[in-house]
């Protein structure tokens, strides 16, 4: 017969414990200090095992029995609740004290620091943490839902901040995958969300594009009557093709005078591939300047009154004190102003500019088998890129592009 509320509160300890049945697998046990323990007798698998339900009064006969009920229907789908009750306990223990943010952060110093990554790319994924460490930070990664996501995510495109919201959920993303394959949490809530976020507005960096107005630049940065070492390098950036960072960074080390090459090592260009530099004789005239101002010194671009190099802004300063607003001139846009004109020029093949410009061949498969480095063509085409820089700057009569010619094959 079931148990009655009014049996259980009858029944007294013994010297040794006992046990009272209710009905489909549920008993009371009573031990001898009194306390009593509802359990659950189950067979599951040829084998008979017992699960514990709680302490009586705090759990109480109704609440057992529905504890009973679900277990039943779990035994009955062949799932062992025994099993997935120490799952849960296993999956507390690993959640607690593994938060968000200490997860993150560990996923940074394994993935990025750890593997040598450009400090400007490291700086970027704690950036993207920034953004979630207010709401998430303290959370532990396996109890954050898709909404708590989405939430701090919101925040940052009601500021208009689209492109850092997608980026800071694929970061997210990333973490949680980490997060899964260290046993931290069993999911990447993140993904769920790449298709809720509003498209990023598109901005293209600015650039010259007309080559008087280029014309015009060059001239003035003749006269720039800043610091010598800021003045050859707004001088050089157009000649040599380079992301900014790239070019202030540069090591004196990296420069072969004999050859006319830059070669920029791996850790310090975008695609984490060497980049061989060709250098026109503009450019080694701009170099051998810059020898008298830093040589015997690490950094190329010294800047001023410290040991390291001219800060990420220097330049925009620059442009800024020469009367080119960042409307119309950023350091990265002088490889836009490059790519244009040289491919206007219909003279270089498509591949070489790219090479030029180190950009990653969005075609996989057309990567794999271009092979060629259009070496000897990237010599000829930076000089005389220079060439024609130097025919714009001295205002002379610009000849129309000519037809491309044999480096097309």
């Amino acid at each position: 017969m079931p148990l009655t509320v009014l049996q259980i509160a009858a029944m007294r300890p013994l010297d040794k414990s006992y046990r009272k049945a209710d009905e489909k697998g549920l008993y009371l046990e009573v031990f001898p200090n009194g306390s009593k323990l509802w359990r659950f007798k189950y067979r599951i698998w040829g084998k008979e095992k017992r699960l514990a339900l709680g302490a009586y009064p705090e759990t109480t006969l109704i609440v057992a029995r529905e504890h009973r009920d679900a277990h039943r229907k779990q035994v009955k789908n062949g799932i062992d609740p025994a099993r997935e009750n120490r799952l849960a306990r296993l999956e507390r223990k690993v959640n607690a004290g593994h938060t968000f943010g200490d997860v993150a952060a560990d996923y940074i110093r394994v993935k990025y620091e750890g593997e040598g990554k450009a400090k400007a790319t490291v700086d970027k994924q704690y950036f993207f943490l920034s953004h979630l460490t207010p709401t998430l930070g303290n959370t532990p990664l396996g109890e954050i839902k898709p909404i708590e996501l989405m939430a701090a995510l919101r925040k940052l495109e009601a500021k208009g901040h689209r492109q850092t919201a997608k980026s800071t959920r694929a970061f997210a993303s990333r973490v949680f995958r980490y997060g899964v394959g260290i046993g931290k949490c069993n999911d990447d809530p993140a993904r769920l969300l790449s298709g809720n976020l509003s498209a990023p507005k598109v901005k293209h960096r600015e650039a010259i594009l007309d080559p008087k107005r280029m014309g015009e630049f060059l001239r003035i940065a003749d006269t720039y009557n800043g610091q010598p070492i800021v003045q050859i390098a707004v001088q050089l950036l157009p000649h040599v093709m380079l992301r900014p960072g790239e070019l202030r960074l540069g090591l004196w080390q990296e420069i072969d005078f004999d050859k006319s090459v830059w070669l920029i090592p791996a850790e310090r260009t975008k695609m984490r591939k060497p980049h061989a530099v060709p250098l026109s004789a503009q450019a080694i005239t701009l170099l051998r300047e810059l020898e008298q101002h830093s040589a015997g010194l690490e950094y190329m671009f010294r800047g001023q009154g410290k040991k390291g190099p001219i800060s990420e802004n220097t330049l925009n300063q620059a442009y800024k004190r020469m009367g080119f607003g960042s409307d119309e001139v950023t350091p990265h846009g002088f490889r836009t102003t490059a790519s244009t004109f040289l491919n206007e020029t219909g003279k270089w093949n498509k591949d070489a500019i790219e090479k030029a410009l180190a950009h990653k061949d969005p075609d996989a498969i057309r990567a794999i088998y271009n092979r060629g480095t259009y070496w000897n063509e990237r010599v000829q085409m930076m000089q005389w890129w220079s060439d024609y820089l130097d025919t714009l700057k001295t205002g002379s009569v610009v000849v129309p592009f000519a037809t491309r010619n044999a480096y097309q094959s």
